[in-house]
């Protein structure tokens, strides 16, 4: 347990589906006694954000009682990460519900407009890189400014940035070059704010997770066992553990778990890192 984040205000986005990465990130932080602004979408916007992709208003609520039922503070708030108003409107939220913004997790994050490259459209890589990477840089850019203005709190500093990345964020794959192209500039955009946000005691970090079974993951699965050419879904994730030297896919706890050590005092002196949480699938 990390005691320091015990009343830390906290903003995860795409948080909004019960079963997903985001929500064990933020009941991982609830457990830690911090309190939590619930961030996703809200609603479906056709091919774009479809529902299998996107936490619509009642669950993200859920998502929000879940956390109360453990008896931290929580707070939901719709809105688009490809709008700058939409994000600088989310950290205004936070800041008038509870007095400040101590930790940003960038989950938010656009994994199922997948297809052959030669295939791929603008709106589709733009809507990828936009919510994947210029969302995330939204996100830094206002909740930055407003650690910067509340400065540093003691030895754990003025505010943890950790951002979602992806083991695509290290590895290319077939059928996501959008995807691959926007993590590996997510870790590019880490890197940079480190350098900047350092000397304010703001620490940014990733997490590269492996595959993790949400959702989300589910319908990865299928889309990908059949462009791969595996004759089921069990097949694939079969010879996606024989590669995995632990032997397992992930779990959402296995990321949730890697972003509240991030985020904690034992992280103080970690920035511009990109950590791996794959079970040894990666290992650069």
């Amino acid at each position: 347990m990390y005691p320091d984040l015990k009343n830390k205000v906290a903003i995860v986005t795409g948080a909004g589906r019960t079963q997903g990465l985001g929500a064990a990130i933020v009941r991982r932080l609830a457990q830690e006694g911090a309190r939590l602004v619930i961030h996703d979408l809200g609603q479906t916007k056709g091919e774009m954000a479809p529902q299998h992709g996107v936490g619509l208003v009642d669950e993200l609520e859920q998502v929000a009682e879940s956390v109360r039922a453990l008896g931290a503070e929580a707070t939901t708030f719709a809105g688009d990460m490809l709008l700058e108003a939409d994000v600088e409107a989310m950290v205004a939220h936070a800041v008038r519900t509870f007095g400040r913004v101590d930790i940003l997790v960038n989950n938010a994050g656009v994994g199922y407009l997948f297809g052959p490259l030669l295939d791929m459209t603008q709106e589709r890589w733009d809507t990828t890189l936009g919510v994947n990477l210029r969302g995330c840089f939204f996100a830094i850019k206002h909740v930055a400014r407003q650690m910067v203005k509340q400065g540093p709190q003691g030895d754990w500093g003025a505010g943890r940035i950790v951002s979602v990345a992806s083991r695509a964020a290290k590895s290319g794959s077939s059928y996501t070059s959008a995807y691959v192209a926007s993590k590996h500039g997510l870790v590019g955009l880490t890197r940079a704010a480190a350098i900047e946000l350092g000397p304010h005691r703001i620490n940014v970090n990733t997490v590269c997770p492996n595959h993790v079974t949400t959702g989300l993951g589910a319908w990865q699965n299928e889309f990908m066992a059949k462009a791969r050419g595996y004759s089921s879904v069990e097949d694939y994730l079969a010879a996606m553990r024989g590669r995995i030297p632990l032997g397992r896919v992930g779990l959402v706890d296995d990321t949730a778990k890697a972003v509240a050590f991030l985020c904690s005092s034992e992280a103080t002196y970690i920035t511009g890192e990109a950590m791996n949480v794959s079970g040894g699938e990666e290992m650069h």
